[in-house]
């Protein structure tokens, strides 16, 4: 039988090769020479010459796997020669050694913000509580702690540390709501934290999941898994165990705790429901900027009618405190809030909410342990029984969140 001609060339459209830049790794497949008898597959370097090493095999194709491979039958044979050029290159090895260092640059930097959002938090709520208790005006704390961080935030735009956002009059509108129930949930938090213990008021802001399902089947429609609402439980059970033995429990702070949770909670179904253009949308970090601005402009009017001009060195000195004292407890109490709510909207966006919730518990625990040793707080077995019961809860309902429901098929 006479024997086809089938003849490869870099014009055929299913081996179109492309030009890479390193010459060097260019390989030529010259010639191949196809018989029923006898095959060879020379290969060259393509700037070498092919005279004499035209019937010769490189070390690549020396072993055995190799050369079955190429002495495969052909899918045509060809009694005529021509040549086509097979181009590749090589991955580095120094690719995945800088891969790898990148995520190691990104987890080290991910486990500094968790760090620095703990730490702060830390330095606020011990430095607040103790401004609360030797100056019992948390209107007045609280709109000082908005005013240090509309401060900062001005000077962020003015420096260019971060980009100056463009506001249009329908984003203010929006944000509105969402400032004035920040601002309450703010006050009445810093309100619940000068009447009980730091730890106890973390331990009832721990029913802030309860509030989020409240909240968000009765204004989004949303109906909870048969997980969360389980999840919820030991989360209600332990807040109601800690708070009948909490040595100082009084309504006052249990009641302003509860309603820092429904305002603080109300504020994430408002961000929700508000519609708000998705060109004109903002990033974290822009809008807790201007919630803060927008914050202070809201208390400020709120301080003078309920508590009047109290955060002044002549009222402090008459009424026998310590004016250096207080200011600069105030001072790094305010600057720590915001920072820790800037590197929390950090975090937000590295990692997923679930992650950030799982986050935002461990936080509570470190928050509440620093405090009962800082301040030396009594704890009863069953009060430390309720708080774990209840932290608990968090983080399976943290981790149930994740859970979606099934979809009914037709």
């Amino acid at each position: 039988m006479q024997s086809s001609a089938f003849t490869l060339s870099p014009t055929t459209p299913c081996l179109n090769t492309r030009k890479l830049l390193n010459r060097s790794s260019y390989l030529r497949f010259n010639p191949i020479s196809l018989s029923s008898s006898k095959r060879s597959f020379d290969l060259t370097p393509i700037h070498g010459s092919s005279g004499s090493s035209a019937h010769k095999l490189s070390p690549l194709c020396s072993s055995s796997r190799f050369s079955s491979w190429i002495s495969a039958p052909p899918l045509v044979s060809d009694g005529g020669k021509k040549n086509f050029e097979v181009e590749a290159t090589s991955i580095p090895e120094s690719a995945g050694e800088s891969a790898k260092s990148s995520n190691l640059i990104r987890t080290l930097q991910l486990g500094l913000l968790f760090g620095l959002w703990y730490l702060f938090n830390i330095y606020f709520n011990i430095y607040n509580k103790q401004v609360l208790k030797v100056f019992p005006f948390p209107v007045t704390v609280t709109t000082f702690q908005f005013f240090t961080g509309t401060v900062l935030v001005i000077l962020m735009w003015t420096l260019n540390l971060y980009k100056r956002p463009k506001i249009s009059s329908s984003q203010l509108v929006a944000i509105l709501p969402l400032a004035l129930v920040h601002s309450l949930g703010n006050l009445f938090t810093n309100m619940s934290l000068g009447k009980v213990a730091v730890s106890f008021t973390h331990t009832i802001k721990a029913m802030e999941p309860f509030f989020s399902v409240l909240l968000s089947v009765l204004f989004l429609g949303e109906r909870p898994t048969i997980w969360v609402v389980s999840s919820l439980v030991p989360i209600v059970g332990g807040v109601a165990l800690a708070s009948l033995t909490e040595a100082s429990f009084n309504w006052a702070g249990f009641w302003s705790a509860m309603a820092s949770n429904l305002t603080l909670q109300s504020r994430n179904v408002l961000s929700k429901k508000v519609m708000v253009k998705k060109e004109e949308s903002m990033d974290n970090i822009t809008l807790f900027s201007i919630i803060t601005i927008m914050s202070f402009i809201l208390c400020f009017p709120l301080t003078l009618f309920m508590e009047g001009v109290k955060f002044t060195p002549a009222y402090m000195q008459a009424a026998g405190l310590n004016v250096k004292e207080v200011c600069v407890r105030s001072l790094v109490a305010a600057l720590c809030y915001h920072a820790y709510q800037q590197v929390s909207y950090m975090i937000l966006q590295r990692v997923s909410p679930v992650t950030h919730s799982v986050g935002n518990c461990v936080k509570r625990v470190v928050v509440i342990v620093t405090s009962v040793l800082f301040f030396k707080t009594p704890v009863s077995p069953i009060n430390s029984l309720g708080t774990g019961l209840a932290l608990a809860g968090v983080f399976l309902y943290s981790r149930v969140k994740r859970i979606k429901p099934k979809q009914k098929t037709a």
